[in-house]
């Protein structure tokens, strides 16, 4: 087999103990080496303690150093790290490596999230006026700019297709892959309290943790021995405050090793307000035997039409009423437990996407100027594309010369 060389093209060094997103690229990776790809990992940003300890080459934007970089390289794909990535280098790499097949992670559909935390602020539905904002021309353009663009969400990929007509041949379905799954390992009555989590750059983990301060209240009324506690990567002050031992709520910081947290705990509770993509704490409570109580948000394009391995509420009252009967009965709760292995098993199994995944990479290599051919919006984009951020990053390289 011919080996093929991929350039990773990354915002950031993936962090996968801290976001679902570095968890997302890590699992990429993976899949590309497990394919026997030569992997180059480029980025501007850098290492800071959590991130995952992988090699990387140091690139700078609007640099023509990176240029030269890409043209030695000469990669057969460059695959992009959410859309600025593509924005800030596609130009670049389809003048100096014009053969090669250009794939696009969108992570998650980034206008969407901004469409429904607009519409969260201002304490209403979100609109299609919402949805057409300036995130979306931008996200949209790229998405048309690359040959393939990865979506984690079958909710997403519908969106796209069915609203926004993108032509299904440069998009591809792909959600976290569970490799193993293995059946509960701590019993009901060995785990104890509540717990949420979720990493503190991320505004909608911030809104569930105020969320659950509103509400804690209630449950702690009916369980008095009962704490919640709070877990989540950078954490500042003002999520510290929340801190309150005579109430049982407990802010703890970073979590090290969520698989053996995940263990202690009874229930996750995670009503998520907006958001986009789908939740990674949600999925590793399918794994590690943690029933949830999540929003309609949180649940979002995560078990196709199985029942969910807990609870999906979006009204305080039902809320608290359902994270009450989760935690005290013990047949509902292992029902839960048995919901998630089937979800995991029909939705997340590896085995379901690697072979099309590749089939589908390996048909848009071959017959790369057909594809772009038929792809004429992408066409015209790539046009426009390197008729204006081709120009202003070249003003901006020029003017850090002075």
């Amino acid at each position: 087999m011919i080996v093929k060389h991929l350039v990773i093209i990354g915002l950031v060094i993936p962090e996968p103990a801290s976001t679902a997103a570095g968890h997302r690229m890590m699992q990429l990776i993976q899949l590309f080496s497990e394919a026997n790809y030569k992997i180059t990992f480029m980025t501007a940003s850098n290492n800071i303690e959590f991130s995952e300890k992988i090699e990387i080459q140091k690139i700078e934007i609007n640099n023509e150093s990176f240029d030269e970089k890409i043209k030695k390289l000469n990669p057969d794909i460059v695959l992009f790290d959410r859309y600025v990535t593509e924005e800030q280098f596609g130009w670049r790499v389809s003048e100096n490596c014009p053969n090669a097949m250009k794939i696009n992670d969108t992570e998650d559909l980034h206008f969407l999230r901004e469409a429904r935390r607009k519409a969260f602020v201002e304490k209403r539905e979100v609109s299609n006026e919402d949805l057409v904002n300036d995130v979306f021309k931008r996200e949209i353009a790229s998405i048309l700019r690359c040959d393939l663009s990865l979506i984690i969400s079958e909710f997403e990929y519908q969106l796209l297709t069915e609203k926004f007509k993108i032509n299904p041949d440069i998009l591809f379905y792909i959600p976290f892959l569970t490799e193993k799954i293995e059946k509960n390992k701590t019993a009901f009555q060995e785990r104890q309290h509540f717990v949420s989590i979720g990493n503190f750059l991320h505004e909608p983990n911030w809104q569930t943790v105020l969320k659950l301060k509103s509400i804690w209240k209630s449950i702690r009324k009916q369980l008095p021995e009962a704490e919640l506690h709070i877990y989540g990567a950078y954490a500042s002050e003002k999520v510290y405050q929340l801190h309150n031992d005579k109430e049982g709520f407990l802010v703890k910081g970073r979590a090290d090793d969520v698989e053996s947290l995940f263990n202690e705990y009874k229930v996750l509770l995670a009503p998520i307000p907006f958001g986009a993509g789908l939740k990674g704490k949600l999925w590793e409570s399918m794994q590690f035997g943690l029933p949830n109580v999540t929003s309609s948000i949180g649940s979002e394009a995560m078990h196709k039409n199985l029942p969910w391995n807990g609870f999906t509420e979006d009204s305080d009252g039902k809320f608290i009423e359902k994270a009450i009967e989760l935690y005290q009965n013990e047949s509902v709760w292992n029902r839960a437990n048995e919901n998630a292995f089937e979800i995991l098993n029909e939705v997340f199994d590896k085995k379901l996407y690697v072979n099309q995944f590749f089939e589908t990479i390996s048909k848009i290599y071959s017959n790369l100027e057909n594809h772009r051919t038929e792809n004429y919006l992408g066409k015209i984009l790539q046009h426009h594309q390197l008729n204006s951020t081709k120009y202003m990053s070249r003003w901006i390289e020029e003017k850090n010369k002075k």
